[in-house]
């Protein structure tokens, strides 16, 4: 318990520096933006394309970390589907809970994954968010498009998908990888620039954290946070245990299922007409609650 708690405290250090630096303005308001917009279209395609081109993707270990995040992304997201009646609500207030319930933070993953298993935890976790990124963004824009009158915005939602710097940059990965790896000179580069993409990354969602959106929280704010944080990560383990995932391969499943959803969510629901209040209430309340489930999960699973 001890090891992973004192692997985790620079972690959320990072995320509370973030949050206290920018309610105190420091260093400028005009700091974060510029940031953020840094380290998602630079620093994290580096990270992932360096990691995910000197990954083994060869072999049935690879195929099955692949068949794990499907099975695992199946079966929440069934659970999801099968709760939008009892939730009753808008369907704009679902699609914030599918979103809360079912994203995940890049960001913090990669920065845990490299805290508690170093680089060899990193190649794994860049296999894992190949999969997981793109599957998680086309299901939540399909949960968007079930509901009528969003056709219009569908295609250019799409093209912000096939856009995306995280997806693209795990696309890449993969081909360089395929065609025999990275330049020395090229992956000491991306290497430099994926170092600075996790103090960075974590210190930009901190000071994107909103305690006054708590003020619009609800039931759905609290069963969404019970599924990402505490069922999503059991699930991963039982998905591992069933398809017997080497002890480096389940430890990074379970490490991205108990990450709080994504801080992107929130724009995706404000573009296409979901509850962004409700959504910018569970993302600051998930990364809050996940200081503390993070390590107990992590400790009852192991």
């Amino acid at each position: 318990m001890l090891q992973i708690i004192l692997a985790l405290v620079p972690v959320f250090a990072l995320l509370m520096m973030g949050f206290f630096a920018r309610r105190h303005g420091f260093p400028g308001e005009g700091f974060w933006a510029p940031a953020e917009r840094l380290t998602y279209y630079l620093l994290f395609p580096a990270l992932l394309i360096n990691s995910l081109s000197q990954a083994s993707l060869s072999g049935a270990e690879s195929l099955r970390i692949v068949l794990a995040v499907l099975l695992l992304l199946a079966l929440v997201s069934s659970l999801c589907f099968l709760l939008k009646k009892p939730l009753g609500g808008s369907f704009a207030a679902y699609t914030s809970f599918y979103q809360g319930s079912m994203r995940f933070n890049t960001f913090v993953a990669l920065a845990t994954t490299s805290a508690l298993l170093s680089a060899a935890g990193l190649v794994v976790a860049a296999i894992i968010a190949a999969v997981m990124i793109p599957v998680l963004n086309i299901l939540c824009v399909l949960v968007f498009a079930s509901e009528k009158g969003l056709v219009s915005n569908l295609l250019p939602t799409l093209r912000a998908l096939v856009t995306n710097p995280l997806i693209l940059a795990c696309f890449a990965g993969v081909l360089v990888n395929q065609l025999g790896g990275l330049p020395a000179i090229l992956s000491s580069t991306l290497g430099l620039l994926g170092q600075m993409a996790l103090p960075l990354g974590l210190l930009s969602v901190g000071a994107a954290l909103n305690l006054g959106a708590l003020r619009a929280s609800g039931r759905i704010l609290y069963i969404s946070s019970a599924i990402k944080l505490l069922l999503f990560p059991l699930v991963a383990w039982g998905v591992a245990h069933v398809l017997q995932l080497s002890e480096l391969a389940s430890q990074v499943l379970i490490i991205f299922a108990a990450m709080p959803t994504a801080s992107s969510a929130y724009i995706l629901a404000r573009q296409l007409g979901g509850d962004a209040p409700l959504m910018a209430a569970i993302i600051t309340a998930q990364t809050l609650f996940a200081m503390l489930t993070i390590p107990l999960v992590l400790l009852f699973l192991r």
